[in-house]
């Protein structure tokens, strides 16, 4: 688990929240993954057919959804991540470490191409 005491807590809260409910029987990695998938689609049709600059003025209604979404998104998240044993904070700076050495900013800098289709 994170040592960052912020998300140690959130992640605290989350558990007592499931473990009030009897929710933890349902937490498998797998139905967490399938869940965690349903909410990120859910955030996904948020922006379904809207234009790009639609997408950064959102209407105040639209950006509540948004953000309850992202809450759902980050609770799933942060449940898979205690029940795996997984530090996040230390898997987002690892996977970021990993994404610097794929896409170097002399190679990649405005590019949208992925790693392996980046000029040598």
């Amino acid at each position: 688990m994170t040592k960052e005491p912020a998300v140690r807590d959130l992640m605290e809260e989350i558990k007592a929240f499931n473990r009030e409910r009897d929710w933890e029987q349902y937490h498998s990695p797998k139905n967490l993954s399938m869940a965690l998938s349903v909410e990120v689609a859910e955030l996904l049709e948020v922006f379904q057919w809207l234009t790009e600059d639609q997408s950064r003025r959102l209407p105040d209604a639209k950006k509540q959804a948004v953000e309850e979404e992202i809450g759902d998104v980050t609770i799933l998240l942060l449940a898979l991540a205690q029940e795996l044993g997984i530090d996040i904070l230390a898997a987002a700076r690892k996977k970021l470490e990993r994404n610097r050495a794929k896409y170097p900013v002399e190679k990649s800098r405005g590019r949208a191409e992925k790693y392996n289709e980046l000029d040598p």
